[in-house]
C-alpha cells in the first residue's frame, strides 16, 4: 500500500486526511484539503490557535487530542502509520518542567547583578514590586558596572512595556522582545498589597517592603508557589525566618561545586590494557606514536584532553586526545619536556601536569590555553618560558603582551604616576620575579651576555592595562592574562575576543585566591572560560596539582 504524501509544512502530528490520501505520481499534484468532520472525537477537543495548518483549509488540531489513544482507536478511517508516528516521536524537543509555573519576585540586586535576568526563568512568571523600580531608578547614575546594569535593566523593562499589544494589568509577555526562551509573563505591582509582617520589622526599609509583597502574593495566589529571588544573604535568611520560599540567583554561576570543574586530564582505569589491548591500533608518525582506541572509555573523553596510565610493573602512557569519531578516539603521545634536552628557555617540567601544560603552550595549533592551580605550581614561569622561546627562537609570534586584573589584596594605595607601563609596573611583580629566574638559566653567557639578553627580553614584552583593550586587535601576539580568576565573564569575553590571526592567549589563575568583591569560584570568568572552551579542537586546559615553588609555599597553600 503506498505511503501518504509528505506534509509541506512542519507540524507535530498529521491530521486525519493525511492518512487516507492517495499516492501521488508527481510532486506537483495539488493537494485536496478537507476539514475534519465534527462528529469525530477530534472535533470535541479544544482547538489550539498556535498549531500549524498542515494542508490548505484543514483546521488545526489540539496536540492533547493525540495523547488520547481511545480517540484515535474510535475513528473508523484513521489507520495508524508506524513510520509517521516514529518520525514524530524522534523529533527533538526542548524539555521544560512539567510542574505548575512559579511566580518569582525579584530583588533589586538581581537586576543590577544581571540585567538580562528577566529572560532566564523559562516558563515561570516574574513579579517586580514598586520599591524595586524605585531602587533601580536610584542606582542608574554613574559610570560603575552597577549603574550600567541598572540602566540596561530599565531599558529592558521599557522595551517590554512598549511592545505591541502590551497590557501591564494582564502581564507583559517576556518573549515579545526577541527572547523565545522566556515563556512567562512580567507583572508589576499596580496596587497596594496588605502587609502582615511582624511589627519588629521597620516598614520603611526596602527589604522589608519586598518581604511584605512576597507574603501578600503568597496568600493571594495560594496554592501557587511564590519564590523570592535575591543575592542578599541576610534578606534570604529573614525570608526563611518568616516562612517564605527564597532562592539565590544561580544563573550566573557556571558551576555550583568547583570540584566538578573540568581538570583537563583523565586517569585511565587500571584494567585499560586488559580491556582495550586487543582492539587498540597503533602507528608511528614523526616523533609521536598514535593509538586508536574503542570501548567504554571513549564517551568520557574530549578533544585535547590528556590521558595517562600509571601502574606498577606496566609501561606508562601519557597522551593527548586528538580525534574523536563516534565510538573511537585517537591518542597521541606527548613530548617529554622534563628531559634536559627538551627544556624550554632552560626550564624543564617537574611533574606530570606541568608536562601536560607545556605541551599545550608549545603547540601552535592550540590558540587558547587555561591554567589553574594553587600558588607556586609554575603557571607564570612556564607561560613566559614558552612565550620567549616562540617569540625569540621560533619567531612564531612577534611579541609577548601581558596584562592582569588590577584588583588589590588590601586597601588601594591610590593613583600611580607615569605612563601606562609605569602604572602597571607595581602590578607586574610576578613578571619581574620570573624574568629574573629565566635570566639565570644561561649560566655560560657571563654578566654582559645576561644583561644583553635581559634587555632583548624586555624589548619583546609589552605590559598593557585591561582598561584600554576595547576595540583592539592583536595580530601574531602571545598574550598572557595573569590572575584571571579576578575577571568577570564579561571581562573575559572582552579580552579573548581581541585575538586576531596567529594570536595565542593564555589565561592563568588560582580560583582559591579571588579578590574581586561579589565574585565566587563558580561565577569567575576563568571558570566560565574553562567550561565554555572545553572540547574545542583549538583550546586546552590543565589544572596544576603540585606546587614547586618551595616546601614552605607548598605547605602554606595546603595548611592555611
Amino acid at each position: 500500500m503506498p505511503l501518504p504524501p509528505a506534509p509541506n509544512k512542519r507540524a507535530a502530528l498529521l491530521p486525519t486526511e493525511a492518512y487516507d490520501a492517495p499516492a501521488r505520481s508527481s510532486h506537483k499534484v495539488a493537494r485536496k484539503s478537507e476539514a475534519p468532520g465534527t462528529d469525530t472525537p477530534l472535533a470535541d477537543k479544544p482547538q489550539a490557535s498556535e498549531d500549524l495548518d498542515l494542508q490548505g483549509g484543514a483546521e488545526p488540531v489540539h496536540p492533547a487530542a493525540f495523547l488520547d489513544d481511545t480517540a484515535v482507536a474510535e475513528r473508523p478511517s484513521a489507520k495508524r502509520r508506524p513510520s509517521a508516528v516514529a518520525a514524530n516521536e524522534a523529533a527533538p524537543r526542548k524539555k521544560r518542567s512539567t510542574g505548575p509555573a512559579k511566580l518569582f519576585v525579584l530583588d533589586t540586586n538581581v537586576l543590577m547583578h544581571d540585567p538580562m535576568c528577566l529572560f532566564r526563568f523559562e516558563e515561570h512568571d516574574i513579579f517586580l514590586p514598586m520599591i524595586v523600580l524605585e531602587e533601580l531608578d536610584g542606582h542608574k547614575k554613574g559610570t560603575t558596572e552597577v549603574a550600567r546594569n541598572a540602566r540596561q535593566a530599565s531599558r529592558s523593562l521599557d522595551a517590554l512595556a512598549g511592545a505591541q499589544g502590551a497590557d501591564i494589568a494582564a502581564g507583559l509577555k517576556l518573549n515579545s522582545t526577541g527572547h523565545p526562551e522566556a515563556g512567562g509573563n512580567l507583572f508589576f505591582q499596580t496596587q497596594a498589597l496588605a502587609n502582615h509582617l511582624p511589627p519588629s520589622l521597620p516598614q520603611g526599609k526596602a527589604d522589608n517592603q519586598i518581604l511584605g509583597v512576597v507574603q501578600a502574593l503568597r496568600e493571594q495566589h495560594a496554592p501557587r508557589e511564590v519564590v523570592l529571588v535575591s543575592k542578599d544573604i541576610n534578606m534570604r535568611v529573614k525570608a526563611r525566618a518568616l516562612g517564605l520560599a527564597t532562592e539565590d540567583y544561580r544563573n550566573d554561576k557556571t558551576l555550583d561545586d568547583i570540584d566538578l570543574m573540568y581538570s583537563g586530564a583523565l586517569a585511565l582505569p587500571p584494567d585499560f590494557w586488559a580491556k582495550h589491548g586487543k582492539t587498540v591500533e597503533s602507528w608511528q608518525s614523526g616523533q609521536h606514536t598514535f593509538y586508536r582506541v574503542t570501548g567504554p572509555v571513549v564517551p568520557s573523553l574530549m578533544i585535547n584532553q590528556f590521558v595517562y596510565f600509571e601502574a606498577p610493573g606496566e609501561p606508562s602512557l601519557y597522551a593527548r586526545v586528538t580525534e574523536i569519531r563516534g565510538k573511537t578516539a585517537v591518542l597521541r603521545t606527548l613530548k617529554d619536556y622534563g628531559h634536559l634536552k627538551n627544556g624550554v628557555w632552560g626550564v624543564t617540567t617537574r611533574n606530570r601536569e606541568q608536562n601536560f601544560a607545556m605541551n599545550l603552550l608549545m603547540d601552535p595549533e592550540v590558540d587558547f590555553v587555561t591554567l589553574t592551580g594553587t600558588a607556586g605550581t609554575g603557571k607564570t614561569l612556564m607561560a613566559l618560558a614558552a612565550g620567549l622561546t616562540q617569540v625569540l627562537d621560533d619567531r612564531r609570534y612577534t611579541e609577548i603582551i601581558m596584562t592582569r586584573a588590577t584588583v588589590s589584596v588590601g586597601e588601594d594605595i591610590g593613583f600611580l604616576p607615569g605612563t601606562e607601563e609605569e602604572k602597571m609596573g607595581p602590578w607586574m611583580g610576578a613578571l619581574d620575579d620570573n624574568l629574573e629566574v629565566l635570566g639565570k638559566t644561561d649560566s655560560g653567557a657571563g654578566e654582559w651576555g645576561r644583561a644583553a639578553t635581559n634587555e632583548l627580553i624586555r624589548s619583546r614584552i609589552k605590559i598593557k592595562s585591561m582598561n584600554f583593550m576595547r576595540g583592539r586587535t592583536f595580530l601574531n601576539k602571545y598574550v598572557i592574562i595573569d590572575e584571571a580568576q579576578n575577571l568577570t565573564p564579561k571581562q573575559m569575553k572582552t579580552l579573548v575576543t581581541r585575538a586576531g590571526p596567529g594570536t595565542k592567549i593564555i589565561c592563568m589563575g588560582n580560583l582559591a585566591q579571588i579578590d574581586t568583591p561579589y565574585l565566587t569560584e563558580g561565577s569567575s570568568g576563568l571558570t566560565f572560560a574553562v567550561d565554555k572552551f572545553r572540547g574545542w579542537p583549538h583550546s586546552g586546559h590543565i589544572t596544576l596539582a603540585r606546587g614547586e615553588r618551595s616546601r614552605l609555599a607548598d605547605f602554606a597553600s595546603d595548611a592555611l
